[in-house]
């Protein structure tokens, strides 16, 4: 009697076909995986990227790597310094897609764990996390930086009152101190010894702004429970992109300076923004203000661009600067203003050919912001040509609810072992395939965007 095998899992055909539509990158990474461990999936994520070779990728991975050594002179010695950015000549990855949230928040630690996975299992010893801090305190009930998930409650981190959450933004807000009196109320929980006092130990610590503690306390977290000290995440956010774009407008000759001051580039850039926004695939596209965010009375403001100067919209006394080089650098600077997520992408991934591991919208509007780009360059032009030949290669990824657990990060903690939590989970996902962690793309069925994108007829452009 013959034996008939069992058929060999597949990724589900009608998902993959409208990922593909603007994403045939991310598709390819699935394919390759689908059967693998999730910790092989991670560890493909990380896989070297070429190095760049136009001018002006050149130009922009030299400006990168300046402002990351910055941020790394920081939290690590010289000899540490350097072998973390030797690394990351290599193996150029940031995961993003992460809100300004504490660990104890499920989604950001699952980011956090695969990108951990990923370093882990390709040696690094350290990996990049973009942390978004434009986010308000609050952004719907009791949720947000202003609150610490505690699985079955929620606990008001810096004990702001709700008027004030709803009305500060993360990098902006401050200076904070925690609310230590709601912390030591949480319990004697054997549990809480995980994370309770990592947190209470910086009881009586100011913090610049809330970006700041959320940083800070994420790190001693992640210290306290890998006692292995195999990988080290470092948070970057929205503050080391605005030091990336003020290098880049640091002299006119730049492309982005080009772009955005030369004004038929700027018509032409801003022709690809509204022609791709009007596209089906428009949905994915972040267009909540005009190139950046201005920073007023601890909160971000949408700005306009509006007869030569970036304006509150509404607000007479608002902000108002004039849309020039030099005022937009130093404001950058300043912390006056920060980039939106399109030149964000462009300074921190697209223009330094970094590969970007992000979440189920961020893979969409990456790839549309890198057809924005390649639209907007000068086929006249001999680097920008060059450019454009070397971004016929998209570094689009995604690592966000790839792992998606559904039990609260403080129960899952509760039944590790303290100081080898993370290398425990390294054992586990190394025996969980990507079709079982991800449900056969259950999250990506179930994706608003990406079902809308399935149903609509897609016609060639």
């Amino acid at each position: 009697m013959t034996t008939v095998a069992d058929p060999i899992p597949t990724p589900p055909v009608e998902i993959l076909a409208v990922l593909s539509l603007l994403c045939p990158e991310v598709v390819r990474d699935i394919e390759q995986n689908w059967n693998a461990p999730v910790s092989d999936y991670a560890r493909h994520l990380w896989r070297p990227v070429a190095r760049p070779a136009s001018g002006p990728a050149i130009a922009a991975r030299s400006i990168l790597r300046d402002v990351l050594h910055q941020r790394l002179g920081a939290i690590m010695q010289p000899e540490e310094v350097g072998k973390a950015l030797d690394e990351f000549e290599h193996r150029p990855v940031i995961q993003s897609g992460l809100h300004c949230l504490l660990l104890m928040d499920r989604i950001t630690f699952d980011a956090l764990l695969l990108a951990w996975l990923g370093a882990v299992e390709s040696g690094l010893s350290a990996f990049f996390c973009f942390m978004g801090t434009t986010m308000t305190m609050e952004t719907i009930g009791r949720e947000g930086p202003g609150w610490l998930d505690v699985g079955d409650d929620k606990v008001n981190l810096f004990g702001m009152g709700r008027h004030k959450l709803c009305r500060k933004s993360a990098c902006a807000a401050g200076p904070v101190f925690l609310n230590k009196r709601a912390l030591e109320a949480v319990g004697d929980e054997t549990d809480a010894s995980r994370w309770l006092g990592t947190l209470l130990a910086s009881r009586d610590k100011m913090f610049v702004t809330a970006a700041d503690a959320v940083t800070a306390l994420n790190e001693d977290l992640v210290a306290n429970w890998d006692g292995s000290d195999m990988t080290w995440p470092v948070f970057i956010d929205d503050r080391l992109a605005a030091a990336a774009m003020a290098r880049h407008l640091e002299y006119d000759g730049s492309l982005l300076s080009r772009l955005l001051f030369k004004s038929a580039r700027r018509q032409r850039l801003e022709r690809a923004l509204e022609e791709t926004a009007s596209r089906p695939f428009g949905r994915f596209l972040p267009n909540a203000t005009a190139y950046f965010w201005g920073i007023r009375d601890e909160r971000v403001r949408k700005l306009v661009l509006e007869n030569g100067h970036l304006i509150e919209p509404d607000r007479p006394h608002g902000l108002s600067m004039p849309f020039e080089r030099t005022h937009l650098k130093q404001a950058l600077l300043e912390g006056v203003l920060l980039p939106n997520l399109f030149l964000t992408f462009l300074v921190l991934a697209i223009l330094p050919r970094v590969r970007v591991v992000g979440g189920l919208r961020q893979i969409g509007y990456v790839a549309l912001f890198h057809s924005i780009l390649l639209a907007a360059l000068d086929e006249n032009a001999p680097e920008e040509r060059d450019l454009a030949q070397e971004l016929q290669v998209r570094e689009n990824a995604w690592g966000v609810r790839v792992i998606d657990e559904k039990i609260s990060v403080r129960e899952q903690l509760a039944g590790l072992p303290q100081g080898g939590l993370f290398p425990n989970l390294l054992r586990q996902y190394r025996l969980e395939t990507l079709a079982e962690t991800t449900d056969d793309l259950k999250l990506v069925r179930e994706d608003a965007r990406w079902r809308k994108i399935g149903l609509a007829e897609i016609k060639p452009t």
